[in-house]
């Protein structure tokens, strides 16, 4: 090789380093530009003791015990289901907790279940219809707390 070409070579050589090393050494430099060292605030420590006002905007969803119940109609069926009840608010799921309106509650569920049969549970329809029945007679019991929504995390109908 002549000595012009080994210049040429070496020099695009050293250029390609520098570029790669000016590129890293940006690269660095605008990764730590931003940083700001840790600080313990008296906020951020209490920040965990303040879960309580978390749990107020958080959705209230009581789970009911799972039923087993004889639907109407023959041939005689059974159903098996558990029932969510999503809360308007604490006031309400507070309500529901007292041992008295989830006794009511459940006896409504069980008389409502009694009444149906398999074919009106049996789509998408008679479920939605379920859960509407089932929100306005829990709605009655409760005074000063509503039922939002209702879900079914089992249901099971033989």
């Amino acid at each position: 090789m002549s000595p012009k070409v080994k210049m040429i070579i070496s020099t695009v050589l050293i250029t390609i380093n520098l570029a790669v090393l000016g590129l890293g050494t940006f690269w660095v430099y605008s990764s730590t530009l931003g940083f700001e060292n840790p600080s313990i605030t008296e906020k951020s420590l209490r920040d965990p003791a303040s879960l309580k006002e978390k749990f107020a905007t958080a959705p209230m969803v009581y789970t009911m015990d799972k039923f087993v119940v004889n639907l109407s109609g023959m041939p005689k069926r059974t159903i098996r289901l558990q029932v969510n009840l999503d809360m308007i608010g604490p006031e309400a799921f507070q309500e529901i907790m007292d041992l008295d309106n989830r006794a009511k509650a459940r006896d409504k569920i069980v008389r409502i279940l009694n009444e149906k049969t398999f074919d009106d549970l049996e789509t998408i329809q008679g479920k939605l219809f379920l859960k509407d029945k089932i929100v306005e007679e829990v709605n009655h019991i409760l005074d000063k707390g509503l039922v939002k929504d209702v879900y079914f995390t089992d249901f099971v109908m033989n």
